[in-house]
């Protein structure tokens, strides 16, 4: 019996109980059973293993979790992660299905006993299948086990290269804007050169180092052949300001890198498989749910170079192209009706949605008529609760008669 046949069948026991009202007894659901539930928009069968290592640590519920994912071959950047950080991560780690699986759980132990920082800091939640990169779920399960109020979506790759934690303690400002629900935007950049970018331990940690190496064109914005992903950061105003802003121009290929509450976030729409669009649908959905995003004036990260596999992305961008198209006008209409029925359509938490959706062809008839549509439904809605009270009413006065005439029978 292999290493993680061992495993399967001691996780496969655990049971999750269920607090009841004072009196009745705990219900208790196998583990599998719950999380199958959890995650059954992923393709399946697929095993996830909360907490295959868990940090020895008690964090504070204010603190900010990174949440992560990789593979197996990202095990040396994600070491260099925990041991800048020195923070809480929960992190979801793949693992293929097949005859390295092991071998490859083997390499997990050894990575995780490598580092000290490990043990005091990372919780690992383990997911076994045979599907590569389902990123988005993924990115759920270390968000679902994650040990603090607010979390943030980082790509293994990129170094926080400032004290991300002690701004955001000495910053009132962000911390307003992190209680009510909004998400903060640290700003992404690379090096020009791919070999300068190599070694995170040269990188700048403040802001005025960073400025002279754009100044001097050795470093640039994330991407910055497709400005679609990260400019509506505004990084000319980012340079000029200490203040936390707003972002203005959100646009629906936007993919920042954001700390968010964990409660009230939406989740990533666990459809989207492979590369391409998988963040920027994930991102989309939260700002039209009405989270804003705001940008922090002193905090940024810097992608660590590595070779990227373009074939494989090439399709897999062209899949999820269409599929995004899609899945935004659906978010759309599911947020509009929803906004709707709840009676904040007429609300600032509509404002995203509304400027958002309202691009899509078409949207602003479907609007009428979800309108009128509710309007109905909430007419016949009164019109039953109101015959249901008459009914009791009736059935009221009915008791108190019976009860009346009992009591009277009594006399006699």
């Amino acid at each position: 019996m292999g290493t993680f046949d061992v495993e399967n069948i001691l996780y496969s026991q655990q049971v999750m109980n269920w607090q009841t009202p004072k009196g009745f007894p705990e219900h208790g659901i196998e583990e599998d059973a719950v999380l199958s539930k959890i995650f059954s928009s992923t393709m399946q069968p697929s095993k996830v293993l909360p907490y295959y290592f868990k940090a020895i640590r008690q964090f504070d519920p204010e603190s900010v979790t990174i949440t992560t994912l990789i593979t197996f071959d990202r095990y040396p950047i994600f070491s260099k992660l925990v041991t800048n950080y020195q923070g809480p991560i929960s992190v979801s780690i793949h693992i293929n299905d097949d005859e390295l699986r092991d071998e490859n759980l083997s390499k997990l132990h050894d990575m995780y006993n490598s580092n000290p920082y490990m043990r005091e800091f990372v919780d690992v939640h383990v997911i076994v299948d045979k599907f590569d990169r389902q990123f988005n779920m993924w990115r759920n399960v270390a968000r679902f086990f994650a040990r603090s109020n607010y979390f943030m979506m980082l790509d293994v790759d990129f170094h926080i290269c400032t004290n991300l934690q002690r701004h955001l303690s000495l910053d009132a400002r962000a911390r307003e804007v992190m209680r009510a629900g909004n998400a903060v935007v640290l700003p992404a950049f690379e090096y020009v050169e791919q070999e300068e970018g190599v070694d995170s331990t040269t990188f700048p940690k403040n802001k005025q180092s960073l400025r002279q190496l754009f100044d001097q064109k050795r470093i640039t914005t994330f991407h910055d052949f497709f400005p679609k992903g990260h400019n509506a950061t505004d990084y000319e105003t980012w340079f000029s300001t200490d203040e936390v802003y707003k972002v203005t121009a959100y646009q629906h290929s936007y993919e920042p890198y954001v700390v968010l509450h964990k409660e009230g976030t939406p989740w990533c729409d666990e459809r989207f498989i492979g590369y391409g669009a998988n963040k920027a649908a994930c991102l989309f959905e939260i700002y039209i749910s009405g989270i804003d995003y705001y940008v922090l004036p002193q905090d940024f990260v810097i992608h660590q170079s590595h070779p990227y596999k373009e074939e494989t992305r090439k399709q897999e961008r062209k899949y999820n192209r269409k599929l995004y198209q899609n899945f935004q006008e659906e978010a759309c209409f599911r947020y509009s009706r929803g906004f709707m029925r709840a009676h904040v359509w007429d609300t600032d938490k509509a404002r995203n949605l509304k400027e958002q959706c309202g691009k899509i062809r078409g949207y602003s008839q479907v609007m009428e008529l979800f309108v009128e549509d509710i309007h109905v439904e909430e007419e016949e809605e009164a019109e039953t609760r109101k015959e249901r009270l008459l009914e009791g009413q009736k059935e009221g006065l009915v008791d108190r008669e019976k009860g009346h005439n009992g009591h009277i029978e009594a006399i006699i």
